[in-house]
């Protein structure tokens, strides 16, 4: 609902403090009061959250968080809190947020919606039908096999480890279009980058700089999806996550802003097998790449 790990947990915790004030006997149906509650706090959090995206620094893109490999294998549930799908619900209302989720992935009815948003009936459902063909013509549609996505994975970081501009290129979809979200606080592309030239030049120039010397990136399952985790000197400093289409990726999306990581920390008890032999450090070679862009 809220793109936002640190949303998400103080959000749980509020409706924590306001069951735990409640008097339980009066209330007949437990479930129904805690979706209620839960579903009212994200709204108002999503509203005052909107107006601060507004001046937000570059490309606002949800956060990361690790997840466990049985929500990749449940494909449903895996799609529903992708990366990709989170960038669609930005598009949403947060009413419209609120219709969609709760009937589309939650499998509550009209009715039980219209009873937990205070709605009526029929205006629910024109919320739902709207909002259903709003996700269904941006909700990307590429490829999903596992294996596949492992294999494109493993590939992409040889190509990083080696700055091998050609094998990355081979990787990138003619449009692929990347996105860097730091937020003002670290260094990041302000602006989409669109193409395979640009895209792949960019990045490799970016992991070729002295400072990232010691830089690892590591497979991971990041909301939902094998992405690739990044740390440098023992600190997680970046996640990044990717569509996959006819073998080659399109869309890149690269969180690096250090106050939206908390939900990649180890210490959740989701850091998964994610198959892949572990990977050296990448240290690209200086390729003698042009200078970044002015977008970065």
């Amino acid at each position: 609902m809220l793109g936002s790990v640190t949303d998400a947990e103080d959000v749980l915790q509020d409706a924590w403090l306001k069951w735990s004030a409640t008097d339980r006997d009066a209330i007949s149906h437990p479930k129904a009061y805690l979706v209620r509650t839960v579903t009212n706090l994200s709204l108002n959090r999503l509203t005052s959250a909107r107006a601060t995206r507004e001046t937000y620094v570059g490309p606002w893109l949800p956060e990361p968080l690790l997840t466990s490999p049985d929500i990749a294998s449940e494909a449903e549930l895996a799609d529903s809190v992708s990366t990709a799908m989170l960038v669609v619900l930005e598009t949403l209302s947060p009413v419209e947020r609120a219709v969609f989720l709760l009937r589309e992935v939650f499998g509550y009815s009209h009715g039980e919606i219209a009873e937990t948003l205070e709605r009526p009936e029929p205006a629910v459902r024109q919320i739902a039908h709207r909002a259903r063909a709003h996700v269904r013509a941006r909700r990307p549609r590429y490829d999903a096999d596992p294996d596949r996505r492992r294999q494109i994975t493993a590939q992409f970081l040889d190509a990083c480890a080696g700055g091998d501009l050609n094998a990355m290129m081979e990787l990138l979809a003619p449009d692929v279009t990347a996105w860097s979200d730091g937020g003002g606080k670290v260094t990041a592309a302000r602006r989409p980058l669109h193409g395979i030239d640009h895209v792949a030049r960019w990045l490799l120039g970016f992991l070729a700089k002295p400072e990232l010397a010691a830089l690892t990136m590591e497979p991971a399952v990041i909301n939902g999806e094998l992405g690739i985790l990044a740390t440098l000197d023992g600190h997680t400093v970046g996640a990044l996550s990717f569509d996959l289409g006819d073998g080659r990726i399109h869309n890149l999306r690269f969180q690096v802003n250090p106050d939206k990581l908390s939900g990649l920390t180890p210490d959740n008890g989701l850091t998964p097998d994610n198959g892949l032999a572990p990977p050296e450090a990448i240290k690209p070679a200086q390729i003698g790449l042009p200078p970044a862009s002015p977008a970065g």
